[in-house]
C-alpha cells in the first residue's frame, strides 16, 4: 500500500511537470510568433480608382479580416489619381494602428500614387514602387474657385490653412516612418511628382520591385517594427490571398464619383418632372426616384455645397415657370445661369477629385436648356392655334341646313350632330353655311357666300 501511494504521487508530479512544460513551450511559441513570420498567408488588395469612402471601407474591412484570419501581412497594390481627404485619413489611421504590417506597392508599371495616394504610400509600413511609376502631386486644390480667386482674400487664407494642415500631417507621418520629410512637404506645397528610381534615392520609398513576385522576394526577411513588436516578413513562399473589391463596393465607388452623382441627380430631377407633368407614366417616376436615391447616397459621401443644390433646383423652377408665365425668355436665361453656377458650386472641398467636370456640366446644361426652350416654343405655338375642341372649336366650321323657318331659326348638321341655329331668314334646307359664333348652345351661321365676301 505504501509503495502504491508513493508511485501515484510520483506519477502525479511527472504529469504536472509535463503540463507546465507544454504551457511554457506554448507561451514561448506565442511570444516568438511575430519574430518568426509563421502566419499562413498574405492578403492582397488591389486599388485602381480614386480614394473614396467606399474604397476606404473596403481597405479597413479587409485589414480587419487579415488580422482575424491570422494573415502575416497585407499588401495594397495602388494606382490612384488621388481622392478625398476624409477617406485618405481613414485608411492611414487603420494602416498605422493595425496589428500586422501593411505594405503599399505602387504598381503595376505605369501606375501612379498621386495626391491622397502619395500620403497613403508614405504611411505604409513598407512602401514600394514598380519601375515606370510616380508619386507626389499632393497639393490641395480648392474646388469652385479659379486661380485668380485663390490669390485673394478669404479664399487665399482658406487654401493656406488647408495646405499647412496637410503639411503638418504628412511630415508627422514621414517622421514616424523614417522617410524624407522635406520631400513630403514639397509634395504638398509645390505639387512635385517623383519617378520611382528617384523616390528610392530620396528615401521616399523603401524598395523598387518589377512585379508582385519580385516584391515578395525582396520583402522576404525584412524586419518591420509596429509599436513594440518586430515582425520578420516571410513572403517568398507565402500563400497570397486575393481579396478583390466586391460588386457592392465597386458600385458604391462608381456612384461616389462627383460626375456620376451629378448625372444621377439630373436624371432623377428630369424623371420626376416628367412623372408630375404626365401622371401615370410610371417609368420616368421609377427611374427618377432610383436615380435620386443613389445621388443622395453619393452626396452623403461627398462634401456637398448645398448652395449648389439650391441653385440647380432654382433653375428647374425657373424653367417650369417660363412655360407657365410668358417672360420673353428672361426666366430661361436666368435658369441657364443658375443651373451652370449651381453645377460648378455643387461640391466644395480641398480635393481636386471632388468636382464636376465642365465636360459634363456644359452638355447637360445645353440639353436641359434646349429641352425647356423647345417646350416653351411648343406651348406658345399651341396658344396661337385656334381651338379645335369644345364650343370654341365649332367656330369657322362648315354646316348644312337641316330645317329652317321664316323667323331665321332652325337646325343645322355640323360635326355629325344636329344643332339649333340662328341666321338669315333666306336660308333653306340643304344650304351650306359657316358657323360664325356660338352662344347659349346655339350656332350663329351665315351663308358660305357671305363668309367669302
Amino acid at each position: 500500500m505504501g509503495r502504491h501511494k508513493k508511485g501515484s504521487k510520483r506519477d502525479g508530479l511527472i504529469r504536472t511537470k509535463v503540463v507546465m512544460l507544454k504551457r511554457a513551450l506554448l507561451i514561448i511559441i506565442f511570444l516568438l510568433l511575430p519574430l518568426t513570420g509563421m502566419a499562413s498567408s498574405i492578403i492582397l488588395l488591389n486599388i485602381n480608382d480614386a480614394i473614396t469612402p467606399p474604397v476606404a471601407s473596403y481597405i479597413v474591412e479587409n485589414i480587419d479580416y487579415a488580422i482575424e484570419s491570422g494573415a502575416s501581412a497585407v499588401i495594397i497594390q495602388l494606382d490612384t489619381p488621388g481622392g478625398l481627404d476624409t477617406a485618405m485619413r481613414k485608411i492611414i489611421k487603420k494602416v498605422m494602428n493595425s496589428n500586422i504590417p501593411v505594405i503599399v506597392y505602387v504598381g503595376p508599371k505605369g501606375a501612379r500614387a498621386a495626391s491622397a495616394g502619395a500620403i497613403i504610400t508614405i504611411a505604409a509600413d513598407v512602401a514600394a514602387m514598380a519601375p515606370g511609376t510616380n508619386i507626389g502631386a499632393a497639393h490641395p486644390v480648392s474646388i469652385g474657385t479659379s486661380g485668380e480667386n485663390e490669390k485673394s482674400g478669404e479664399n487665399k487664407t482658406m487654401v493656406e490653412k488647408v495646405t499647412n494642415d496637410a503639411v503638418a500631417y504628412v511630415r508627422s507621418i514621414a517622421r514616424m516612418r523614417g522617410r524624407n520629410e522635406k520631400w513630403a512637404e514639397d509634395a504638398i506645397r509645390k505639387s512635385i511628382s517623383t519617378p520611382a528610381e528617384e523616390a528610392l534615392k530620396k528615401g521616399v520609398v523603401d524598395l523598387i520591385a518589377n512585379n508582385l513576385t519580385d516584391l515578395l522576394t525582396k520583402l522576404d526577411g525584412k524586419k518591420v517594427k509596429k509599436n513594440s513588436t518586430t515582425f520578420v516578413l516571410r513572403t517568398k513562399d507565402a500563400n497570397i490571398v486575393k481579396k478583390p473589391m466586391g460588386f457592392r463596393y465597386r458600385l458604391l465607388s462608381k456612384i461616389s464619383n462627383p460626375n456620376v452623382a451629378y448625372i444621377l441627380m439630373m436624371i432623377g430631377l428630369a424623371g420626376l418632372y416628367f412623372e408630375l407633368a404626365s401622371p401615370g407614366a410610371i417609368l420616368p417616376g421609377v427611374i427618377g426616384g432610383i436615380s435620386l436615391i443613389l445621388a443622395f447616397f453619393a452626396f452623403n459621401t461627398l462634401p456637398v455645397n448645398y448652395a449648389g443644390i439650391a441653385l440647380i433646383l432654382l433653375a428647374i423652377v425657373l424653367f417650369i415657370a417660363e412655360i407657365k408665365v410668358p417672360s420673353f425668355g428672361l426666366l430661361t436665361v436666368g435658369g441657364v445661369i443658375s443651373f451652370i453656377l449651381g453645377s460648378i458650386l455643387l461640391f466644395r472641398t480641398p480635393e481636386l477629385y471632388a468636382k464636376v467636370s465642365l465636360g459634363v456640366i456644359l452638355p447637360i446644361a445645353i440639353l436641359f436648356s434646349a429641352f425647356f426652350v423647345i417646350c416653351i416654343y411648343l406651348v406658345i405655338k399651341v396658344h396661337k392655334r385656334p381651338a379645335v375642341t369644345g364650343m370654341e372649336g365649332l367656330v369657322g366650321e362648315i354646316a348644312e341646313v337641316y330645317k329652317w323657318d321664316p323667323n331665321g331659326g332652325g337646325q343645322v348638321f355640323c360635326h355629325g350632330e344636329y344643332w339649333h341655329a340662328k341666321g338669315p331668314e333666306t336660308l333653306k334646307p340643304g344650304d351650306i353655311v359657316k358657323v360664325k359664333d356660338v352662344k347659349n348652345l346655339k350656332l350663329l351661321v351665315i351663308p358660305v357666300e357671305d363668309s367669302k365676301g
